[in-house]
């Protein structure tokens, strides 16, 4: 990359740094604000519910702090991220905490966190100077990276609830969308970072035609199988969460998968358009992607549920 185009690259991202602010502004004041209710609700009816979670983020969050894969604000708006999806999805006897979101949130996080460490070993080695211009090398994701990539599952679980519209059939529904919100995720950091770190031939989602590896909206064969298997592992562990077993519940997991990939074409396709374009930048395209995921598999659910309840003829 010459000078002149990092220069450029430089500024188009200070433009752009709004649309980041935004996000954490959509995201870490409700977030913030249900951690604090659903911790006082927990501690006045099942104080070992609220305690037992709060140690679980603040370790969640000393390790990512520890490992320096996030900034401190990072690891705060992750630990809040967390506790909701916990409190969200926990249920009785509350005595298992990895049958809730926890488990799919860790899944993806161990995914995401090994794809760009990987990444950055990579692409250190080869020499590139990509690599000083990604604020994840030195300093580990921030509050706005980690809240575009998660915050629409957190979001998810504790604002669907409010309209029993959507969760009057199946209270579960909430958990699907914050699932595949977080299957997105993954198969977005894991596809972009492996197939940017072993080659191929990146290709431009939108005309197929080849492109320097790392250009916004590319893909390539092995990125996106690597991408796949980590939506199917987030998926899957999201489902064995709500159920306790894979058998018998190829559905939700469908639902979780199919509104992953929806969003992870979504998030290629803003890449190579808007994002390329200078109109978007990487954690907008983040959390519209997520949340595009959230909304076709809750679209999906509650169309399925319908179709179920009140079949034709």
């Amino acid at each position: 990359m010459g000078m002149g185009n990092r220069k450029q690259t430089n500024t188009k991202r200070s433009v752009l740094h709004w649309l980041s602010k935004a996000v954490l502004l959509a995201v870490a004041p409700w977030t913030a604000a249900q951690f604090v209710l659903e911790f006082h609700a927990w501690g006045r009816t099942l104080p070992m519910v609220a305690w037992i979670t709060l140690a679980i983020c603040v370790a969640m969050a000393a390790l990512v702090w520890k490992l320096r894969a996030g900034t401190a604000g990072a690891a705060a708006m992750g630990a809040a991220i967390l506790g909701c999806l916990i409190w969200g999805t926990i249920q009785f006897p509350y005595t298992n905490w990895l049958r809730t979101g926890l488990t799919p949130l860790g899944v993806t996080l161990v995914l995401t966190l090994t794809a760009t460490k990987i990444g950055q070993r990579m692409r250190g080695e080869t020499g590139s100077r990509e690599v000083t211009l990604n604020r994840e090398a030195t300093h580990g994701r921030d509050a706005a990276q980690v809240a575009a990539n998660l915050g629409v599952a957190a979001v998810a679980v504790t604002l669907v609830p409010f309209a029993p519209e959507i969760v009057a059939h199946n209270p579960s529904f909430a958990a699907l969308v914050a699932f595949s919100a977080l299957a997105e995720a993954a198969a977005d950091t894991v596809s972009s970072e492996i197939g940017r770190s072993f080659g191929g031939t990146p290709r431009l989602v939108t005309s197929w035609r080849r492109v320097p590896a790392g250009t916004d909206g590319a893909v390539t064969a092995l990125g996106t199988l690597a991408g796949a298997v980590a939506a199917a592992l987030v998926a899957g562990t999201g489902i064995w969460s709500l159920t306790g077993a894979l058998r018998g519940q190829q559905m939700g997991l469908w639902l979780i998968l199919v509104g992953g990939c929806a969003g992870w074409l979504l998030d290629s396709l803003l890449g190579a358009t808007l994002e390329r374009r200078g109109w978007l930048n990487n954690d907008a395209v983040n959390f519209l992607s997520t949340g595009f995921a959230g909304v076709v598999t809750l679209v999906l659910a509650r169309g399925l549920a319908a179709l179920l309840l009140h079949p034709r003829g």
